[in-house]
């Protein structure tokens, strides 16, 4: 055995001599399996060739095979890691990330491969609402029911019970809405549930928007005494431009509603979708009972949770047991109405078919009430056996050439070999003692390794970034993981060099998911700090605030930043919040002064076709800024003024829209 040690450590560069003198140190040397694999590993520390390094290790450790079962060491030398995964009798298993030079290639694809059994465990949701149909509660109920907490947060109840997981910022806690996207990551049954809960308040819903981009599924959330309102249905397009799968819970059925049919209507007639009742209640308001389970034909009976924040206590009894459930539910009327319904639903309802809820043409319905947890439990049952798992992209192979936008579009699917993901949020202070700043990156394919390094899609392929930590994502709260799969949803530290849209990768070839664009802004207003001395702390707060998509940042042409700061943002709430968190987060004080434009075109032709425009007097009455990379921006006080501009001066190719540019200069 010694000979071959000897002859390993000469075949990865090693003197005899360091070799030796390794195993004849003053140590004893036990020979179980784990001590011999120790002493490989620390002969693998004397590595100078990774080239050889590979193959020495192999011949060696299948050598020594007989005395090893599956077992793994690990060795760092200099910047460079070398694992050996696992030994058997016929092979060795061996594999580096990549090394942090500029020029050296990534990890092997094969290392970069998702498990399918990982794959297809996963799924991820994203809660869509108009403001106050209970979509924060609802997510707090599905944690409650999935095990992540123990007791379930509240929005509208006493102070020292409004906290939840959730809205975690000063101000959603004041106001009791939703200013922020969030993530929570939680196993439940088996599956890895990955849910976002989004706001509902058309000042954020940019931000919603970016966690569909990152969504496989989505949550329409409906107010059961008002069904469908303004944000619902703009969302809903959304969706369904995205061809997500769309399953639609009736909420707060504990209060007077609609009827079913009523809410059935209103989706078929508005948005042409056809729905599957899978849950059907049993009456409303104060004698809401509960739900018929259609598949399974049970009724679930609930009373309510004797403790606050508590689960709901229930009854299950087969729809069949009519002396059972005149017993229970205590009112003829009731029970003689559910038994109708029941049948009327068999004949005339199409049966589920689970390709078209899978394209986003049928979806599955629910009744509840998220407050008093009825029919919490089972939807979240339903959707981890109907949602989708996690969906591949198209993506742009784009071409070396900086200047460039050439390259195939092609789907890229989880079990691509390579590691890819998209940044769909940005985000600031999740920990204000530590001025952190986080990147949320939906994993698209392969796998994320600790340590592991990626190319940037705005960079130079040949530039490498290392991800030395992710966190899984839990509200404000965070924790270290070690791998993550094809439809997970990550944290990692932001540098401040990747931006919203952005795609990371592994491999040779350059890939971009198709961006996520910023909205058209409607507000405009000057931001400055009234005390100089505060300017540095009111600097970096706007930075990390602008790099989250918070709101937009204009100057005046060639202004490199000494010039005022104009902000833009589409509704004047996001204004506030940009004040309150520089008061809170940053401890500084900051003035807004109103502009009196009310929209944004970016000019796509660039800057000289702007100057030809204004040499021919096409720009009077509008101010002619540039957005944070410096690309013209025409602002207007209506929007008759932008369509007569977009007519009559077609050259500028204004758009209402702005995105990172492919390339960092």
């Amino acid at each position: 055995m010694l000979h071959l040690l000897l002859v390993g450590g000469w075949l990865l560069g090693c003197s005899r001599t360091s070799v030796a003198a390794f195993f004849f140190s003053p140590h004893p040397l036990p020979t179980t399996a784990a001590t011999t694999t120790n002493a490989i590993t620390a002969g693998a520390s004397f590595i100078d060739s990774r080239h050889e390094a590979e193959s020495a290790i192999c011949r060696t450790t299948t050598a020594l095979s007989s005395t090893l079962s599956k077992t793994a060491c690990t060795r760092k030398y200099g910047r460079w890691t070398t694992r050996i995964a696992s030994f058997s009798s016929s092979s060795c298993l061996f594999s580096a990330p990549a090394t942090t030079d500029d020029t050296a290639s990534s990890t092997t694809a094969a290392s970069q491969k998702a498990p399918q059994a990982e794959i297809d465990r996963r799924r991820n949701l994203a809660i869509i609402s108009h403001p106050d149909s209970g979509k924060t509660t609802m997510t707090e109920k599905l944690l409650l029911y999935g095990g992540a907490v123990q007791q379930a947060g509240a929005v509208r109840q006493k102070a020292e019970q409004r906290s939840t997981r959730s809205d975690f910022m000063e101000m959603e806690k004041e106001r009791g809405i939703s200013i922020s996207s969030t993530v929570m990551n939680f196993d439940y049954n088996n599956y890895g549930i990955r849910l976002m809960d989004t706001p509902g308040h058309q000042d954020f819903s940019e931000d919603t928007y970016r966690a569909l981009a990152a969504a496989d599924n989505a949550l329409m959330l409906l107010d059961g005494a008002k069904g469908l309102e303004p944000q619902t249905r703009k969302l809903f397009e959304v969706c369904r431009l995205r061809r997500l799968p769309l399953f639609t819970f009736v909420n707060k059925l504990d209060r007077p509603a609609l009827t079913p049919y009523e809410i059935m209507d209103q989706i078929q007639d508005e948005f042409g979708l056809e729905t599957h009742p899978v849950l059907w209640p049993i009456g409303d308001g104060e004698s809401f009972k509960g739900v018929l389970d259609r598949m399974e034909n049970t009724v679930h009976l609930y009373q309510r949770a004797t403790q606050r924040g508590g689960k709901a206590e229930v009854v299950q009894v087969p729809l069949s047991d009519t002396d059972r459930l005149r017993e229970l539910i205590n009112d003829d009327v009731l029970l003689e109405k559910l038994l109708e319904d029941a049948e009327i639903l068999d004949e005339l309802i199409a049966p589920l078919d689970m390709e078209r809820v899978l394209t986003g043409d049928q979806s599955p319905l629910f009744f509840g009430s998220a407050m008093t947890n009825f029919g919490v439990q089972l939807f979240l049952d339903k959707f981890c056996e109907m949602g989708a798992k996690p969906a591949g992209r198209i993506v742009r192979n784009k071409s070396e050439n900086n200047n460039q936008q050439e390259g195939e579009e092609s789907l890229i699917g989880p079990d691509h070999a390579e590691f890819t993901g998209f940044i769909f949020k940005t985000q600031a202070n999740l920990d204000p003692k530590h001025r952190d700043r986080l990147a949320y990156v939906r994993v698209i394919s392969g796998m994320y390794e600790k340590g592991m390094k990626v190319s940037h899609s705005r960079s130079k392929l040949a530039k490498k970034y290392n991800l030395a930590q992710a966190q899984a994502l839990f509200g404000a709260d965070r924790s270290s993981i070690e791998v993550a799969y094809p439809g997970d949803v990550i944290g990692i530290n932001n540098p401040g060099n990747f931006a919203i849209g952005d795609t990371l990768f592994t491999g040779n070839t350059r890939v971009a998911f198709p961006g996520i664009p910023s909205f058209s802004p409607e507000k405009f207003a000057y931001i400055r700090s009234p005390n100089p001395s505060d300017y540095k702390s009111f600097r970096k707060g706007i930075d990390q605030l602008l790099d989250e998509g918070a709101v937009q940042a204009l100057r005046q042409r060639n202004d490199d930043g000494g010039g005022p700061l104009m902000l833009a943002a589409v509704g004047q709430l996001q204004f506030e919040v940009v004040q309150a968190r520089l008061l809170n987060e940053y401890n500084v004080e900051s003035i807004m002064e109103p502009l009196s434009y009310s929209l944004a075109r970016w000019v796509d032709a660039g800057w000289d076709a702007v100057d030809k425009a204004d040499a021919d007097g096409k720009l009077f009455g509008i101010m002619i800024v540039q957005d944070r990379w410096k690309r013209p921006v025409l602002l207007f006080r209506n929007d008759w003024k932008a369509s007569s501009l977009a007519e009559e001066v077609a050259y500028l190719q204004l758009k209402p829209w702005s995105q990172p540019p492919d390339f960092d200069s």
